[in-house]
């Protein structure tokens, strides 16, 4: 994330709890980010220096017309501001902050397959072991390079247990003794 990404974040969450909607925004933005996530066409046209920032604001104000007005206030400031391209950032961010304000910790499980609800509810326990918090969200990151195993990212802790890091550790074992 950038800073300025996390700036807007901050603002917008400050913003919606003055006004009382922080749980309605904090959809806002989990819908922005899946939107985001999900259209590559619209990442494109918001990176775009050819489309015009009027056209990318009616565009993303059409999008999610049925929003709160604080989100779309940050459509229209990033737009004047020439920031429209961090959308998906300040989304990302804002819900972050707003899980950390609430105590939900969030775990990023990086997998080759999809996790299956068995192994979901496996990961989720050790997570709670791990942070002591029982309030964890999981975010499943499909990654068929890593080949097998998984990734575990919990804030700034990371645990690989990937076939493809694996491999790598042999490799360097290899080449060492050569």
């Amino acid at each position: 994330m950038s800073r300025a990404a996390i700036r807007y974040a901050k603002a917008v969450l400050d913003q919606a709890n003055e006004a009382n909607i922080s749980e309605v925004v904090f959809g806002d933005m989990k819908s922005v980010e899946a939107t985001l996530a999900g259209s590559k066409e619209l990442r494109n046209v918001l990176q775009s220096p050819v489309i015009k920032g009027e056209d990318k604001k009616q565009a993303l104000l059409k999008i999610f017309e049925g929003n709160s007005e604080v989100t779309k206030g940050l459509i229209q400031i990033l737009t004047s501001n020439k920031r429209i391209n961090l959308l998906g950032g300040v989304a990302s961010s804002f819900v972050n902050l707003y899980n950390d304000s609430k105590g939900v910790k969030t775990a990023h499980v990086t997998t080759a397959v999809p996790l299956s609800a068995e192994l979901e509810n496996q990961v989720l326990a050790k997570v709670k072991e791990m942070t002591g918090s029982e309030n964890v969200t999981i975010i499943n990151k499909i990654d068929e390079s890593i080949l097998g195993g998984f990734i575990l990212r919990v804030g700034d802790l990371q645990y690989n247990a990937s076939i493809a890091n694996q491999l790598g550790n042999l490799k360097r074992e290899f080449s060492k003794s050569l």
